[in-house]
């Protein structure tokens, strides 16, 4: 596993001290949270870059807790998506509190917590999101201008022998479909390291992929493209009337969908 990250030599002085004394006030508070991002992917990747902001994650139950331990730290806070993230701010600097996936699938439980890694950031003790959850809560992120698959690939790279592949398998559970396709690419993209993903992940994926392309029962006009991305399916939803996968699964409520969808022109 690579070693702990340097990445607090990407940071402004003042940012630094922001996520420090972020760190340090959520350490004294007694909340539990993990470390995500850049820092947790540099941590299990080795590979370092700089995003304007520290991503926390905390349980659904904890997520107002945490914003209010951080406004009484002097900090503006915004429960920006109530379905899964808000937000602390100082100057241009940010944390974002987040407490599932923007899809409302890859919820923070505590499991999390129960297979979260020891560290260190910018010198605070603090504990990583594990890399299973991790490869679930990014293995979504398909919008058109944001594709997490590369992070994907670059984790199974680092961490494929030590992953919990059972754990794995369960968190993606019915959406397998999505963890296949990222091991698919895998192989296509490191020819030279088939052999790290476990020859019966695979073998149990694509004997469900065969299974399920024999199968004469009818299918249900369903698109679940809406849970890789809040807007490129939105054609399907409203003009050719597929039943949109947030609402039929029950995964977000319709208030939250709408929300999350107005923000869509905001993001842009």
């Amino acid at each position: 596993m690579p070693t702990r990250t340097t990445l607090h030599q990407f940071l402004d002085p003042q940012a630094r001290a922001f996520y420090v004394h972020t760190l340090e006030t959520l350490n004294a508070s007694g909340l539990p949270y993990l470390v995500g991002g850049a820092y947790a992917f540099a941590r299990y990747t080795g590979i370092e870059r700089h995003t304007k902001d520290l991503d926390l994650f905390v349980r659904p139950e904890d997520a107002r807790r945490a914003l209010d331990v951080l406004g009484q730290a002097g900090y503006q806070t915004d429960m920006t998506f109530p379905h899964w993230l808000g937000k602390a701010f100082h100057g241009e600097d940010f944390i974002d509190v987040i407490f599932s996936a923007g899809n409302n699938v890859a919820r923070v439980d505590d499991r999390w917590f129960e297979f979260s890694t020891s560290d260190e950031v910018l010198g605070v003790p603090v504990r990583l999101i594990p890399p299973e959850e991790m490869l679930w809560s990014k293995g979504y992120i398909m919008e058109r201008e944001r594709f997490d698959g590369a992070d994907i690939a670059h984790v199974l790279r680092a961490c494929a022998d030590r992953l919990d592949w059972d754990r794995l398998l369960e968190r993606f559970d019915a959406h397998w479909q999505v963890l296949l396709a990222h091991l698919v690419l895998f192989d296509f993209i490191y020819p030279g390291e088939r052999r790290r993903i476990p020859t019966w992940v695979t073998a149990r994926l694509t004997a469900r992929l065969a299974a399920g392309a024999a199968s004469r029962d009818p299918a249900p006009k369903l698109c679940q493209g809406t849970l890789l991305s809040r807007q490129q399916y939105l054609t399907d939803i409203g003009h050719w009337q597929y039943d949109d996968a947030r609402l039929v699964q029950g995964h977000m409520a319709p208030e939250d969908i709408a929300h999350w969808t107005a923000a869509i022109e905001a993001a842009h």
